[in-house]
């Protein structure tokens, strides 16, 4: 009897068994949750001073270009300064003053000193609606040389300003065309046959 019923109890408690294949593919199914990255700070910086200045546009125009430029802007400001400010000597002034600083910056390396010669041309164009004169031609010459009698500070102050734009872009094109120059030199003395051979049996210097 106790053989019977042990084996009726082994019949009635099934076995399971689980492949290993199935293991595994549940372990790796399983992945660990990935904590999120640290966003870096988004702290921007503003724009600089240099990224504004590159940003502005830089035209290169000729000598005559440029004097033409700062002629009609003269001439233009003029007008504006006739019709609305009843010929204001320091909104003329004050206006002269950037577009001379335009004109020394826009104008092209080669004809950097048509810049300071041809801003106080513009600025003699430009007096002629301020100065008021009527009548003839010598009574105009008279009122527009008074003019430039009475705006000499604004006058010196713009061309002073144009002559300095232009000075310090004479100096860095000079000093970028000699280190070019030197860079050449360089570069042709390493070409030379048996230069490398000469370094390398020459050794370092020693200071």
């Amino acid at each position: 009897m106790e053989q019977h019923r042990t084996r009726q109890s082994q019949r009635r408690t099934p076995s399971f068994s689980v492949p290993r294949g199935a293991v595994a593919q549940s372990a790796g199914a399983y992945r660990a949750p990935v904590a999120p990255a640290a966003s870096a700070p988004s702290g921007r910086r503003g724009p600089t001073l240099a990224a504004a200045l590159r940003g502005l546009p830089s035209p290169r125009l000729t000598g005559l270009g440029a004097g033409l430029f700062a002629s009609v802007s003269m001439v233009f400001l003029g007008f504006v300064d006739n019709l609305l400010f009843s010929s204001s000597a320091t909104f003329f002034g004050v206006m002269f003053l950037p577009v001379s600083a335009a004109t020394a910056l826009w104008v092209r390396g080669a004809d950097l000193v048509t810049a300071p010669i041809g801003v106080p041309i513009a600025f003699a164009l430009g007096t002629v609606p301020v100065s008021g004169g009527t009548g003839g031609f010598a009574t105009q010459a008279m009122a527009v040389v008074t003019s430039l009698a009475m705006h000499a500070g604004w006058l010196y102050g713009g061309t002073l300003i144009a002559g300095l734009i232009a000075t310090v872009r004479k100096i860095r094109q000079m000093a970028r065309r000699q280190a070019e120059r030197d860079a050449a030199a360089r570069a042709a003395e390493t070409a030379r046959p048996g230069a490398a051979v000469r370094a390398v049996v020459r050794g370092p210097r020693r200071g």
